[in-house]
């Protein structure tokens, strides 16, 4: 690529890019919620490829675990700090300190979420803030305080953003996480086109079902957990779940090859085409699907004392 303008192109550069991190061996990777469900998979699994970690999350305890597991193993993680990804000073003040110790980053993932479900009656203004705070304003602070590094450094890297199948379909209950994950999604697509002149490529990662801590602590407001047919449904959830590993497997396969899409399961690579294909039954499949939930809340109405507990869980 000559330049750092589109202006500058050929032809062939603007219709293909090279992926800019085809390999991760010795390569700078920051991974956010990387002491549990995806993002720990996602660590071990960079480190095992040669990567040279600079990890996050929420809670110190699993994250110093985690650090001692890759050591452990061989690999290398080069610093690594607990702290909340929804609070910018705490970010901008470890990026600081992450440029200080370590230098520009090659591989900058966004993983770190939380998960509230609920119908707009029962959602509190807590939920829709937290989700919006930690799911789409925690991988803008990560954004502005690391990328703008790797453009300046003109070497060219990659940006991963971890949405969701809520971020492509209007599932059921989702409408404040839908708000953060379809709005990440929107981000991913313009730093898309705006990165490519600058040689760093993005990647959406779109999980439907996973097996992560998230599946059995998400908050699904207005309904009681305990209630057997809730149980079911959620043990359902869980026989159809992909395994961290797999998600892990997925992302780095989508670095290789500079993929804009990632999917972790064929079902949501389908549900999305289909979506997209097929407008009207999708959405008399979204209307029974509604119907179902309703149903559903019916038979599992919270208990009488109970407060919404705010979820707090990292690694999507």
């Amino acid at each position: 690529m000559r330049g750092g303008y589109a202006g500058d192109m050929s032809l062939k550069d603007l219709v293909y890019m090279a992926p800019p991190v085809p390999s991760l061996r010795g390569r700078k990777v920051l991974i956010t919620g990387a002491a549990s469900g995806i993002g720990r998979a996602t660590a071990l699994a960079c480190a095992n490829e040669g990567a040279h970690l600079v990890v996050t999350d929420l809670h110190i305890e699993p994250l110093d675990a985690l650090v001692a597991e890759v050591g452990a193993a061989g690999g290398t993680v080069l610093y690594h700090q607990a702290g909340d990804v929804s609070d910018y000073d705490w970010v901008a003040a470890f990026a600081r300190a992450v440029d200080a110790e370590v230098g520009v980053m090659d591989v900058v993932m966004n993983i770190a979420g939380i998960s509230a479900w609920g119908t707009v009656e029962n959602l509190e203004h807590k939920h829709w803030k937290s989700m919006v705070d930690v799911n789409l304003m925690g991988p803008i602070h990560i954004i502005e305080s690391f990328v703008p590094q790797m453009v300046a450094r003109g070497k060219g890297g990659q940006l991963v953003n971890v949405s969701s199948a809520a971020g492509l379909l209007a599932l059921p209950w989702h409408a404040a996480y839908s708000a953060s994950k379809f709005g990440l999604r929107g981000v991913s697509e313009v730093l898309r086109f705006d990165l490519r002149r600058h040689r760093i490529g993005v990647s959406l990662v779109c999980p439907g079902a996973v097996a992560t801590p998230l599946v059995n602590t998400v908050d699904i407001v207005g309904i009681d957990r305990d209630n057997a047919e809730v149980a079911e449904a959620i043990g359902g959830f869980h026989k159809m779940a992909a395994s961290p590993e797999k998600a892990a497997a997925a992302i780095i396969k989508g670095i290789k090859k500079n993929q804009y899409i990632v999917y972790t399961s064929f079902d949501i690579r389908f549900g999305y085409w289909w979506a997209r294909k097929f407008a009207f039954p999708y959405e008399v499949a979204m209307r029974i699907a509604n119907d179902q939930f309703t149903r559903l809340a019916r038979k599992a109405p919270p208990k009488a004392v109970s407060a919404a507990k705010e979820i707090r869980a990292t690694g999507t």
